[in-house]
């Protein structure tokens, strides 16, 4: 990379970090709607996804205003973690893990018609969504990022 293309490279490394700080932000403020002000109490499979996905919005603002790229070594494993807790609620959610597994024995079920949003939306499946995405702008962050 010549000195003039660094610049180009960090500017794009910036766009990336914050298309996925955009993500994780925007998740983060919807379920706290959807929990606070809809009332909606989460299960227990929306807690674990929450605590990969709350320090995801601070760790990629940090790495936003650092212009960061190596952040990829540190949210990378927090999306993956987050993303397939995400699938696994999916799969729960539509009656394709099997009953003796899943972890909802009390509270709020992992699987209830009240974990739709938007005219019968998913919310887990949302939240595939939210971590894949962030998870394939991570990718593109680690391979724009020298090592």
């Amino acid at each position: 990379m010549t000195g003039l293309d660094a610049p180009r490279a960090n500017e794009a490394v910036w766009r990336l970090l914050f298309g996925a700080w955009l993500i994780a932000l925007v998740s983060t403020f919807s379920v706290l709607f959807v929990g606070e002000i809809l009332g909606q109490t989460p299960c227990v499979l929306c807690w674990y996804q929450r605590a990969f996905m709350f320090p995801l919005t601070v760790v990629l603002a940090v790495a936003c205003y650092r212009s960061d790229g190596a952040v990829w070594r540190y949210a990378l494993p927090l999306a993956a973690i987050g993303g397939t807790i995400a699938l696994w609620h999916t799969l729960v959610f539509s009656g394709l893990a099997p009953t003796a597994l899943e972890p909802c024995g009390a509270g709020p079920s992992c699987s209830s018609a009240n974990m739709t949003i938007l005219g019968g939306v998913p919310l887990p499946l949302l939240s595939v969504g939210a971590f894949g995405a962030i998870g394939i702008l991570l990718q593109i962050v680690r391979k724009k990022t020298p090592q």
